[in-house]
């Protein structure tokens, strides 16, 4: 699904403003809302996969919506078109996020379920890089057509969709003893401990110093990439995302938690300098490379963070509340970056970034000493 996708989204940026006429801000208001959409709707997937005791059966009718969304993009027309797949998509994205990601901690023995989440995150970012590639070389053969590269990317959607039907399998679970439970009940959610509390509020403020990666696109295309070769900026990043995921993953069974955190801070803090300062395509390549390091040593990281220190029985809700959080704040952030090019350009919207995450990284310092339990050893 990960190749189909982003075969679609290294386009999609591009599409939209040099194709339909759309601005930047609308750029980041699509992205946005997409982004929590799909944020929203695994609350609720999350929470239905704890009361009913199935992960698999809401994965692959997530995987199937996307799948179904997949023709719309070639046949649109117009943006409100692709809004309304792009949405869709989402939605398939949310319902399938929190249950999959549960059922690889429910999977995954404790001593080692960084290095689970971080093998998670690689393959999913293997995808990720060989959509981007495809996408390259068929606007190379095709003389920069959108719409066939988009027609193409609904086989892997297909084929996604196939093989969780056909080839997952779910671990058995205990049956279910006394009354059901209203997994977003306050009740239930009480049972959430502070510290994973807190593990939901630091991947908040590390979303709000980050946006949507097609702003990374956009900036390769204004310091002169051509058209064709777009889609190579997210090959670049997921290529480093996918190298440093697992090896980010096993360092978190072994080290502080916390100083891993600070220092993918520390990766996202340059990267947004460097991608606000620079004007020549190498500075670029640099600050996107830096960008996929910072994804690789902290998204499987605040995944694990969040199997831990969750209940099993809550741990579809939990990375639903985690998702429904980031989400939001990534739609505040993309829209905040498309706003800023508009106005002020590229530079300021890499600032802000930079200026948040620095932020960012203050308040994780002071908070590490308060709830060590998030930050420690893996068990």
């Amino acid at each position: 699904m990960d190749v189909s996708s982003e075969m679609i989204h290294a386009l999609l940026p591009v599409y939209l403003v040099v194709g339909l006429g759309a601005s930047t801000l609308a750029v980041g208001f699509i992205e946005g809302i997409a982004e929590a959409t799909a944020a929203i709707t695994k609350v609720f997937s999350g929470a239905l996969s704890d009361r009913l005791g199935k992960r698999k059966l809401l994965a692959a009718t997530g995987y199937g919506m996307a799948a179904l969304t997949k023709p719309v993009f070639p046949l649109a027309h117009t943006v409100g078109w692709l809004v309304a797949a792009r949405f869709i998509d989402r939605v398939g994205k949310g319902i399938r996020g929190a249950p999959r990601d549960a059922l690889i901690a429910d999977i995954a023995p404790p001593g080692i379920r960084g290095a689970a989440f971080g093998l998670r995150q690689a393959l999913d970012t293997v995808g990720a890089f060989a959509g981007p590639l495809l996408a390259i070389a068929l606007m190379w053969a095709t003389a920069d057509s959108f719409r066939f590269v988009f027609w193409i990317a609904v086989l892997p959607a297909a084929g996604a969709f196939l093989l969780i039907v056909f080839a997952v399998r779910e671990p058995a679970r205990p049956p279910a003893t006394g009354e059901r439970r209203l997994p977003l009940s306050r009740a239930e959610l009480a049972r959430l401990p502070a510290a994973y509390w807190w593990v939901v509020a630091v991947a908040a403020v590390f979303t709000l110093a980050r946006f949507s990666e097609a702003f990374l696109i956009l900036r390769a295309q204004q310091a002169g990439l051509a058209i064709v070769l777009v889609p190579a900026v997210l090959v670049l990043m997921n290529v480093v995302y996918a190298v440093s995921a697992y090896p980010a993953g096993l360092l978190a069974d072994r080290m502080d938690r916390g100083r891993l955190l600070s220092f993918g801070l520390l990766c996202l803090i340059v990267a947004d300098m460097i991608l606000a300062a620079s004007s020549g395509l190498a500075g670029i390549a640099v600050g996107v490379a830096l960008w996929g390091l910072h994804m690789g040593l902290t998204q499987g990281l605040l995944s694990t963070l969040v199997a831990d220190t969750a209940p099993a029985d809550l741990r579809g809700t939990a990375f639903g509340m985690f998702n429904l959080v980031c989400g939001v704040t990534m739609l505040a952030a993309s829209v905040l970056a498309g706003a800023l090019w508009d106005m002020c350009g590229p530079g300021a919207t890499f600032l802000a970034g930079a200026l948040l995450a620095i932020a960012s990284l203050v308040g994780l310092n002071r908070l590490q000493g308060r709830f060590g339990i998030a930050t420690g050893r893996g068990r």
